[in-house]
């Protein structure tokens, strides 16, 4: 993503094989996000690991995204967002998708 923001895809499998993905997201399931974020956390990722970086939210339309970055937010995550409207937003802005089908 443009300088240097983590996007993050939080939609739940089903979803991302059925619609596709983002090129370059993370797939951080939406019930383990915290762990994934938490330094102290021995499922912490390191691709979040710097607080100042953008950290982009990404649901299917929006909703959870929301939440999961005010969750960020509470975390340290000074410039965490959600990206409004979610993967069908993106996808009907005809911005780049992959197919996710094995």
């Amino acid at each position: 993503v443009a300088e240097g923001a983590l996007l993050v895809d939080v939609r739940s499998e089903s979803q991302r094989t059925a619609d596709g993905v983002i090129p370059g997201a993370v797939f951080f399931p939406r019930n383990v996000v915290e762990w994934r974020a938490d330094p102290s956390s021995p499922a912490h990722d390191t691709r979040l690991a710097d607080l100042d970086r953008r950290v982009i939210v990404m649901c299917h339309e929006g909703y959870q995204s929301s939440l999961v970055a005010a969750t960020l937010k509470q975390l340290g995550f000074a410039h965490a967002t959600d990206l409004i409207g979610g993967y069908l937003a993106w996808r009907d802005a005809d911005l780049p998708v992959e197919d996710n089908r094995d």
